[in-house]
């Protein structure tokens, strides 16, 4: 009962006097047990020695109105408990806010690198084989755990994960090739952040209606829908062709040669090469920066690739027609052109070459191998000069 009445007294001394020895020893004699209420509750000795200390500070402001028959070891604790919640409340609300920040500026730069991955995204995942391509819509595009996506493949988690970062490399490599240096890492969070976007309300309904019940199906969509069917069984056709050659070649009972990498045009063979990176010293580096180009939407970036002439065709054709529709439609281009070829390069002078581009079929343009484009080097340049037959023509 005497040490009660000592806090007591002391604390009076303190009040009354501003006496910094009795204060002093009240602190001497509870600060261990106001650290350790604290301790426990933060789990932090940092912030248990701030609490701590803040418990002190209120008594001190609190000294002339506490009753004389407080038990100040029990005000104490209660005290101790009360700031160490409000100081874990604050400590959580700092720490969200450092997050949000943290994220937001992530955000700001994989926003930077999704410009350049978003308009090649889909010819990349094209590029992928099966399991590779299942492997980045599972983890990326639904955004799956990779237990799950391990269990999709038929694999385990550790078997997902590599899946994902071979797939992950491939698809890098596919756009380094276009110009696009990212890292791995870069790569994996901007898709993550930006490659899912909400569809518009109410279009899971008509797309429910219209497939069950094919109503509201425009004749030009149905012809589309049939078209894309028939080029769907061709391609799985194509497959099962080269995996049986491929079997043949193995047991060694038929020799198949093949000329996957030669195109015959009636004027001789076409090597065909992977797309140049960008740039502008060579046509087929100054081709590449134009589907590059193409793949931002934007108008300004396009003309600045092109030569006068053609920038002025360019022009003619999209006078009158929103942006929006004008970006849509570039995208459009670059993703169908995304995974050309070369082909033939006809070298017509110096100043001047024609580049045969071999892509695969998309709608609108059912054939393959036939777009020559032309090429012509203004100074140090090389610019794009359009579609022989089409944009330049023999005089």
């Amino acid at each position: 009962m005497k040490m009660i009445t000592d806090d007591m007294e002391l604390l009076r001394e303190y009040a009354q006097n501003k006496s910094e020895t009795a204060f002093g020893a009240l602190v001497t004699r509870h600060v261990n047990l106001v650290y350790s209420v604290a301790l426990r509750q933060v789990r932090d000795p940092l912030l248990a020695e701030e609490v701590t200390q803040i418990v002190f500070i209120i008594l001190a402001r609190k000294a002339a109105s506490l009753k004389p028959a407080t038990i100040l070891s029990g005000w104490l604790c209660r005290t101790a408990r009360f700031v160490a919640a409000r100081a874990l409340t604050a400590q959580y609300r700092r720490q969200n806010r450092e997050q949000e920040a943290f994220m937001r500026s992530q955000l700001n730069e994989t926003a930077d690198a999704w410009a350049q991955i978003e308009p090649l995204l889909n010819p990349a995942m094209a590029a992928l084989g099966e399991k590779d391509h299942d492997a980045i819509a599972l983890r990326f595009l639904e955004g799956r755990p990779f237990k799950d996506v391990g269990t999709a493949l038929g694999t385990t988690e550790a078997g997902a994960k590599m899946r994902v970062n071979r797939a992950l490399e491939k698809m890098r490599k596919f756009f380094l090739k276009r110009g696009v240096t990212l890292s791995i890492s870069a790569f994996a969070v901007a898709l993550s952040a930006h490659s899912l976007q909400a569809a518009p309300i109410g279009l899971a309904t008509s797309v429910t209606v219209a497939a069950i019940h094919g109503t509201s199906v425009t004749t030009t969509t149905l012809t589309f829908i049939n078209n894309t069917l028939k080029l769907m069984a061709w391609k799985k056709i194509k497959t099962t062709v080269v995996v049986s050659a491929i079997a043949l070649l193995a047991i060694g009972t038929t020799t198949l040669v093949t000329h996957s990498r030669a195109i015959s045009t009636g004027t001789g063979s076409l090597s065909t090469t992977t797309a140049p990176v960008s740039g502008m010293a060579t046509p087929e580096a100054a081709f590449q920066s134009m589907i590059n180009a193409l793949g931002t939407g934007r108008l300004e970036k396009v003309l600045a690739l092109c030569t006068p002439e053609q920038a002025a065709r360019f022009k003619t054709k999209t006078a009158g027609h929103p942006d929006d529709e004008i970006s849509r439609d570039f995208i459009a281009w670059a993703h169908n052109m995304a995974t050309y070829k070369l082909g033939k390069k006809d070298i017509i002078s110096d100043d001047e070459v024609r580049l045969l581009i071999i892509v695969q079929p998309y709608p609108g343009h059912p054939n393959v191998g036939n777009d020559l484009q032309v090429m012509q080097k203004m100074g140090d340049d090389w610019k794009y000069a359009g579609k022989w037959g089409v944009d330049i023509k023999d005089n």
